[in-house]
């Protein structure tokens, strides 16, 4: 199954912009549903927007500040990131809606992530 490398977060201040990235070790073009998730210190992973073939919905928490985008040319999803707040602040992952089970286990399967960081 296709597995997800996310990229590109950093220390922003608030009000600053991030654009993450997130490359698919194979096609995503029969992937009904993508999404971008977050996890903050202390708190479950939540899910902040979510692409299926072209439609797209956010979190009531991201709504108008974030974007969403795939490219299936590419097998990349990016996420823009807009007026961050300190309250964005968590580790960003990528994956399937709902996300994929590691082969073998009943586990999700999670790569890294990509840590964002809004502070001043």
């Amino acid at each position: 199954q296709v597995q997800f490398v996310e990229s590109g977060g950093g220390l922003v201040q608030p009000g600053g912009s991030l654009r993450l990235s997130c490359a698919a070790s194979g096609s995503i073009y029969s992937v009904y549903a993508l999404a971008w998730y977050r996890q903050a210190p202390g708190k479950q992973r939540e899910l902040v927007a979510r692409i299926a073939r072209y439609d797209t919905d956010y979190a009531d928490s991201v709504k108008g500040r974030f974007t969403m985008s795939r490219v299936n040319a590419e097998n990349t999803l990016y996420l823009q990131m807009n007026s961050l707040k300190p309250e964005d602040t968590a580790v960003y992952y990528c994956n399937a809606d709902p996300p994929y089970i590691r082969p073998g286990t009943a586990d999700e399967d999670w790569g890294q992530g990509t840590q964002v960081t809004v502070s001043s």
